[in-house]
């Protein structure tokens, strides 16, 4: 008779903040649910404290891999992104998220793990593992990827330089890559202060654009970058 042996889980001895920092994640059916009634709760409270109003959903592809691009006015940017998209999607939805501010302590990795299902992107290195990352996660049917090229949050209301990444994500690449534009994010929640205030956000979707034609060379990079931003600013009509 073969003695039973046991075998512990690989990830048994992963401390907890690495095993939430940590990314494909491991699916689990708890997760799962909080997040499912995280999503209600989260629509409920854009729509009746922020009059969330979306415009465009209907640009929102109904089958494959895209990614949602918006311009940086406050944390709320992100909820308003989660909240434009089908619930049956959020399982399904990653908001890249700066490692070294959303993963920098246990209780801010579980919300960004576990409530928002965020992909940890570091800023700080070299950004060539984090957009391997990104690419490989799009080639999943159906996976949707929230990414702000601005790469910070605005102080003033005026939109930054979209930087590199996302041009190198697209350039070459079959993807649907959607321009979004959030109105009243900084109004409601500017940098610096501990919660938002009841005021009104417009996030406008716009249609998708596909760079495939595209070679990867740095200039084509610079003008999928230069294009998105002005689709981005050209949906805000310079509100903020």
């Amino acid at each position: 008779m073969d003695t039973w042996k046991y075998h512990p889980s690989p990830g048994i001895d992963t401390p907890v903040s690495e095993s939430l920092r940590g990314f494909p994640r491991e699916p689990g059916m708890l997760a799962y649910a909080i997040r499912s009634v995280a999503a209600l709760l989260l629509r409920a409270w854009m729509r009746t404290y922020h009059r969330l109003h979306i415009e465009g959903r209907e640009n929102l592809p109904a089958k494959g891999s895209y990614v949602l691009v918006c311009n940086h006015t406050s944390h709320l940017d992100t909820l308003c992104l989660l909240s434009s998209v089908p619930l049956r999607s959020i399982h399904n939805c990653f908001p890249a998220a700066a490692a070294d501010y959303f993963f920098s302590s246990v209780p801010r990795s579980a919300v960004s793990a576990v409530l928002i299902n965020a992909l940890p992107f570091d800023r700080k290195a070299k950004g060539a593992r984090s957009l391997a990352l990104c690419s490989a996660l799009l080639k999943t049917e159906g996976n949707i990827l929230i990414l702000f090229p601005e790469g910070t949050r605005t102080t003033t209301g005026a939109m930054g330089r979209f930087r590199s990444g996302i041009g190198r994500l697209a350039a070459g690449s079959d993807l649907d890559i959607l321009p979004c534009h959030l109105e009243g994010g900084l109004r409601a929640w500017p940098k610096g202060k501990l919660l938002p205030r009841p005021r009104r956000l417009h996030l406008r979707i716009g249609q998708a654009k596909n760079y495939r034609h595209l070679d990867r060379s740095p200039e084509s990079v610079k003008a999928v970058c230069a294009d998105l931003e002005e689709r981005v600013a050209r949906l805000g009509g310079g509100a903020e």
